[in-house]
């Protein structure tokens, strides 16, 4: 013979339950506002942490993890005598594009990594100081893969003359965000009229830094 039910326990199991949902849907709401945060900071580079992650929670905790790495760096402006001297090096950089545009690629990564140490962040990888720049520079960081994306394929190969011309093009817009004043991040297409000189191509080994080099 079955017992009748108790209806404090039926009610406090459907209290229990109500509970249960309510701390679901709040953590969800707590899960989609950091999405949106994420999502709105970072940019494409959210998108690039999602598709290189196992998932989006996964890639989500990666990108508040370097965003605490970095605080922990002492970045700094520069200030006018090093931009003076920054600015007079790309000018030479863009210079060597005409005969030699491989090379003048080459020469804008590595002077965009020169830059970033001058400010305070650490020696690292590309891929780290990519990660790095997308903390307070998540608009332009874009133009960072970009623009190292085609010194992968000219080392395969694979890049013609216009892929280093726009190449450069995205190395200058980022440099130009680095040395400007403050420092500040500023989201900046790269314009028709901000065009290089077409050149042959040359072929070039990514770090070498040999006698035909332009010298700093």
């Amino acid at each position: 013979m079955n017992m009748p039910a108790n209806p404090q326990w039926i009610w406090i199991a459907l209290a229990a339950i109500a509970a249960l949902v309510v701390i679901g849907l709040i953590a969800s709401g707590v899960r989609r506002s950091r999405t949106a945060r994420l999502r709105e900071h970072y940019g494409t580079e959210y998108d690039h942490a999602v598709k290189h992650a196992r998932n989006r929670t996964a890639a989500e905790e990666a990108l508040l993890a370097r965003a605490s790495e970095v605080k922990q760096f002492d970045i700094r402006p520069l200030n006018a005598s090093e931009r003076d001297r920054y600015r007079s090096e790309w000018q030479k950089v863009e210079t060597q594009f005409i005969n030699r545009p491989a090379m003048a690629v080459v020469e804008a990564d590595e002077l965009v990594a020169d830059v970033m140490r001058a400010r305070g962040y650490p020696i690292a990888d590309f891929e780290k100081h990519a990660e790095y720049l997308s903390v307070k520079h998540p608009r332009v960081v874009e133009h960072y893969r970009a623009g190292h994306a085609v010194i992968d394929a000219h080392g395969r190969g694979a890049a013609s003359t216009e892929e280093l011309r726009q190449a450069m093009l995205h190395y200058r817009v980022l440099f130009e965000d680095l040395v400007g004043f403050g420092g500040e991040d500023i989201e900046q297409p790269i314009s028709a009229s901000a065009e290089l000189s077409d050149s042959r191509p040359e072929r070039v080994t990514y770090g070498r830094r040999d006698d035909d080099r332009l010298r700093r």
